[in-house]
Formats: C-alpha cells, structure tokens, sequence
C-alpha cells in the first residue's frame, strides 16, 4: 500500500485533448502546464498524424520535459492528448504514466484518464482468467482491456459496453484515428470541460488548461455523457439511466486552480464564501486573520471581510522548495514546514491570531504550524477550517489516509485541539459549506455534492472494498494498483 506522505488531499490527474490542430502536441503541452497542480509525478502525450500515432512520457513536471522542441517535434499531427499523473495507491513508474496506448482490432486507442475505479479488482480479476495480459498497474487499463475485449463492430458501442462495466469516479479522454471523445462518469465526481479554439474542440480537466491556449469555454461535460468530436463536429450521447449530478465538493474547496470555472463561477469565489459562512460561525475575537499560504488565502480573505477584522500574511510560503532538497536525510525531512512555510514575526508576535485553512487531513501539519506562529510570538492561535471535519476516506481518485488516521475519525472537537496545540478550533458546518457553495442549505434527501469525505454517504459503494477502511489493493501486482 502506498504510504499517504503529505497531509494535504491530493487529486490525482489532469487531462486535455484537442483535435484538428496543427500545433496540436505544443497546445497540449501548454494545457497540461496550467493543469500540473493535479499532478506532479509524471506527464505524457500521445499525437496522431493521420497515419500513425507517436507517444512520449516522462516522469516529473510538464515543464521540465515539453518545452522541449526535440520532444514535441516527436509528436507531429494535428490530434493529440496528454495527461498529468498524481498516483494515489500506484507504484510512480514510467509504464504507468498516461495515456495510454492499444493496438486494437479496430485500430489505435489512447486513453487519458482521471480517477478511480472502484470494482477495478473484481474486472481484473475476471480480465486476467479470460486470458488478458496487463502491462501495466493502473486501473485505466483496465478500461482499455474491456474496450478490447467488446465484440461490438463500432467503437462507440465498445466503449459504452466497457463503461457500462466499471464502477467510480472518472473522466476519460479517448483518441481513436477517426475521434476525440470525452466521458464523464454517471454521477460527475470527476471534472471534464469543452473549450473551442477556432475549428478545434477540446477536453480538459479545468477552464484554466483552456485559457492558456486562448480557447473558449463552451460548457461542462455533463454526468453520465459522452461527447464525440468527428469531422469537426460535436455530437452527444448519454447512454446510462439518469442520475442527479453529484460533482466532488473538493473540487470547489481545493483540487480546482482558483481561476477555473466551476458552475460558471471561478473557485476562488467560491472559497472566499466559505470564509465568509465561516465568520459567521465564529464567536472568538482577535487581532488578527492569517492564512495558511496558498489554498487558505481565498477563505480568509471572505472571513476577514465578513467579520471585519484585520487580514495579513503572517506566514510566508517559500515557492521553490523541490522534493530533492526535503527527501535526502532525516535532518533534513525533520525541518519539514519550516521549508515550505515561514512566519511573519513582526506581524505576529504578541498579537491573538485566527489560523484558516482550507481542511485538516491528518494534523500533523497544523500542528506544526500553529507551534511556529507561538514560537514566532503569537499570544494565541484559534484554528478555523473552511470545510466540515474530514472523517471518511475516499474512493474516487482522490490520495487520501485511511480511515483510522484521519484526525477527525476518532477525535472530538477538543481532543483534536490538543493535538494542534491550537487555543481554539472550529470547521465549517455541513450547511455552511451548502449555503457558500450554492446559497441553501444540503438537501438530506438529494445531496448536491459528493461530500461522503464529511458525511460518509457515498454515491457508489465501492466493490474493492475492504471493511469500508480502503480500496484493496492488487494482490496481483504486489499490492499496487492506482490510475
């Protein structure tokens, strides 16, 4: 099992695709550099020249490898995908860098995927009996192996076989010599937009890997569709019974870049809303409200509004530390926040402080945090959460710990507290999340959100369970599997 190294969620991958473009690889590499956030492991592209198809990956950043014009000019053709890849339980290795590739019967199939399968090891299972060979340890391959598999005469219907097969949160790119399709899954929990650049459509995981490129939004990928871009057209279809959509609500409090449309409203208004909801709750008083640098600056901006106190940066984010310089020696890894974050301690010292962040994960961050502000002369910090408290794994691609060692499982309010060494904490109620995000409060009977990480209630339960704790693993290949 892959040990969960950060105390931050992490979303698992970013995907673009483009068609009909003669600069299709460069534009898919410009897409997949406003997209990296969703992944930093490893990136690829995979182009088609109207012959053949050319793929190059690499493990690392998209910038440290696709700006380089030797590496583009081995992706010649005006159709292209690529794909940016955070692995949650996955080994980080060059075979399971997307998207991938499959000659099939048909012809060429690439695949770009985001998220997580939740019945991946029971179709495995049943893949491998039948005969299949899989090269890699990704669930996405799985997908292509059942695509492979269908003996169904168009591709369309193939996949629609296939899909009707898996389980989960997803949204796929697919590049056959004739189509550019993308997928969205029954309920929506993974991304998808369409963006247009002159004659070329596009799919990508946000609206900011559109704007990059100078392409304009057309709309979301609805839940449930898949859309098929062929001879300079678009075309729709939604094979599956209907369902309410129930988008991942991490996506508007963190996955998304803060400029990225979301229900045409960017994510950054969004978390200055939850910041507001959160002042609204909150009775204590202080001097002053502080950000955890970068992803709680929006919501506390929106308490310092609402609440009418003094906001300023009493942390510094240091930018350019790489994981070479925090990974080498204990002594080094033992520095741990301080690498990444400093106080400000003018700003802070003898001054009563209101620490926001976006969520808590495990802790261990925020403690060290709130001991740096004290250090730095803080005379108190009360800790407040723009989001519900975290209690519930997830199983849709997002890398999450286990059940046992999120903070908010097992702890009360006042035991978590202690453990932050904070004066006082408080997150953000279940309706205050709802009414920052959509104005009313959550609908028991229809939640708008796949929100299962606050309240447990998950839209699919996942097949590959093991006693509701976390996806088990491939026993096949050594106990590692992850798109």
């Amino acid at each position: 099992m892959r040990k969960f190294k950060t105390d931050k969620l992490r979303e698992e991958c970013g995907v673009f695709g483009i068609s009909n473009h003669e600069d299709a690889s460069a534009l898919v590499a410009l897409g997949l550099h406003a997209l990296q956030h969703r992944g930093q492991e490893g990136c690829g592209i995979v182009s088609f020249d109207g012959k053949n198809y050319h793929s190059e990956k690499r493990q690392g950043l998209v910038g440290d490898h696709f700006t380089n014009p030797d590496i583009l000019n081995k992706l010649p053709g005006a159709f292209a995908i690529g794909h940016n890849r955070y692995s949650t339980t996955g080994e980080t290795s060059l075979r399971n860098i997307q998207p991938f590739f499959a000659d099939l019967h048909m012809g060429g199939l690439s695949v770009s995927h985001n998220g997580n399968l939740t019945n991946a090891l029971l179709l495995r299972e049943a893949l491998v009996k039948d005969g299949a060979i899989f090269r890699t340890t990704s669930d996405t391959e799985t997908i292509v192996q059942l695509i492979a598999k269908s003996r169904r005469e168009k591709f369309i219907d193939k996949l629609i076989e296939a899909l009707f097969q898996i389980q989960g949160g997803y949204s796929l790119v697919l590049m056959t010599n004739k189509k550019l399709v993308g997928v969205r899954d029954p309920f929506g929990i993974r991304p998808l937009v369409i963006g247009k650049l002159k004659n070329s459509y596009i799919f990508a995981s946000e609206t900011c890997a559109l704007d990059i490129v100078g392409a304009a939004f057309l709309r979301e990928v609805e839940n449930g569709e898949i859309v098929i871009i062929e001879d300079h057209k678009i075309k729709s279809i939604k094979p599956f019974p209907n369902q309410k959509p129930r988008p991942c609500v991490f996506e508007y409090i963190y996955f998304a870049r803060p400029d990225s449309l979301i229900n045409q409203k960017c994510a950054y208004e969004y978390r200055k809303n939850l910041g507001s909801e959160l002042a609204k709750e909150t009775d204590v008083d202080a001097d002053l409200v502080v950000p955890v640098p970068d992803s709680g600056v929006p919501a506390a901006l929106g308490f310092a509004m609402k609440s009418n106190k003094k906001f300023d940066l009493g942390l510094i984010r240091n930018h350019y530390v790489g994981r070479t310089f925090i990974e080498p020696t204990q002594n080094i890894r033992s520095l741990g926040v301080k690498l990444k974050l400093s106080p400000t301690k003018t700003i802070v010292k003898n001054k009563s402080v209101i620490l926001i962040d976006d969520s808590i994960v495990r802790g261990t961050t925020c403690h060290k945090i709130v001991k740096m502000l004290y250090e730095a002369g803080a005379k108190e910090v009360h800790v407040r959460i723009a989001c519900p408290e975290i209690k519930y794994p997830d199983f849709y691609g997002v890398d999450m710990p286990t059940k046992e060692e999120l903070l908010a499982y097992k702890k009360s309010n006042q035991e978590m507290c202690n453990y932050i060494s904070a004066k006082t904490l408080k997150f953000l109620s279940l309706n205050g999340l709802y009414k920052a995000l959509i104005g009313e409060k959550r609908n028991v009977n229809y939640p708008q959100f796949s929100d299962h990480y606050f309240t447990g209630e998950y839209p699919i339960k996942p097949s590959d369970n093991i006693e509701g704790i976390k996806v088990k693993q491939l026993s096949l290949l050594s106990g590692k599997s992850s798109s």
